[in-house]
């Protein structure tokens, strides 16, 4: 077993929920081999041609990487290993929110807004049902463009950013992807909406946090208006600019709490991004795919479950 493999106890929780046979009645490649081969570059960031060749072939490696990124497998790995965690009262639900950006190679930009198609053929190769490509039929949003793959250009050039919500243990949650220029108020409400673990037996998957926490980006009013409908408590510093309202008697509103103490518990995010930046795949993005790049940081987000 090499450096940063799946040691046995984490190759145990996950054999039982990976898939069984091919998509045309095939055999898989050894789940256990190929997933250390997508890990061995997600650790290093590697180009996939110069996988070592105990993983076996790269084009295997890359393409069971792609389609279960497509078709949520590394998603399904995930929420599994996060509902077990839950059941055994491990997640400490004090929830912390907040974003990093993501610095994109320049062989991430230029992916085709859609595939090729051959008139005369009516259909293309990734429209063939067993393809490699097939999965692609069932990703998440993305083409159209810099915008629909989540790049955008600043002038340090491309980037992505991570809106990441992480729990007590520094363990991620829930995290979205948009282009690198987008604020991070705005995607308060879409990271919490993302935060959905199932339960183990009957019932409905958490949703909900105990408490949020955010620094000043999040202070707006529509982000405190949405917590209170939801009736989660939260601790968002307010911006020294918007004091004003103590200046403004009645009509400046009620001042917002804030517990200095607890916010100091919020640097559990901030960890937690210097966990996901510690792989080298995710700290700079070589994807053109947006929902590929997606796959990588699960993939990442469920090894730091796995070995916390």
């Amino acid at each position: 077993m090499g450096r940063g493999d799946l040691a046995n106890a984490e190759w145990d929780r996950l054999e039982s929920f990976l898939p069984r046979g091919g998509v045309r009645g095939g055999r898989w490649s050894d789940h256990r081999r190929v997933i250390n081969g997508v890990l061995y570059r997600v650790r290093t960031g590697v180009q996939w041609r110069d996988l070592p060749e105990r993983f076996g072939p790269w084009e295997t490696v890359y393409k069971r990487h792609r389609r279960w990124s497509a078709d949520g497998t590394w998603a399904m790995l995930l929420s599994k290993v996060q509902a077990a965690e839950d059941a055994a009262g491990r997640i400490d639900w004090d929830v912390s929110v907040d974003s990093t950006a993501v610095r994109a190679h320049q062989h991430a930009a230029g992916a085709r807004t859609a595939p090729r198609r051959d008139p005369s053929k009516g259909a293309t190769s990734r429209d063939e049902p067993g393809r490699s490509g097939a999965a692609e039929t069932r990703r998440q949003a993305g083409g159209g463009g810099q915008i629909g793959e989540c790049l955008g250009r600043s002038r340090g050039g491309l980037t992505t950013k991570i809106h990441l919500a992480a729990d007590g243990r520094c363990r991620p949650l829930a995290f979205l992807l948009t282009p690198g220029h987008y604020g991070d108020g705005p995607q308060l409400k879409r990271v919490l909406e993302q935060v959905s673990v199932p339960r183990i037996g009957v019932g409905r998957p958490r949703r909900r946090p105990d408490r949020v926490l955010a620094d000043k980006a999040y202070t707006s009013r529509d982000n405190r208006r949405y917590l209170r409908r939801l009736g989660i408590p939260h601790t968002i510093p307010e911006r020294f600019q918007r004091r004003h309202r103590l200046n403004q008697g009645s009509r400046g509103g009620r001042p917002t709490g804030f517990d200095s103490e607890r916010y100091k518990k919020r640097n559990t995010v901030e960890r937690t991004i210097n966990r996901l930046k510690g792989f080298r795949a995710v700290a700079t993005r070589y994807e053109k795919r947006a929902y590929v790049y997606r796959g990588t940081v699960t993939l990442a987000a469920l090894m730091i479950w796995l070995r916390t």
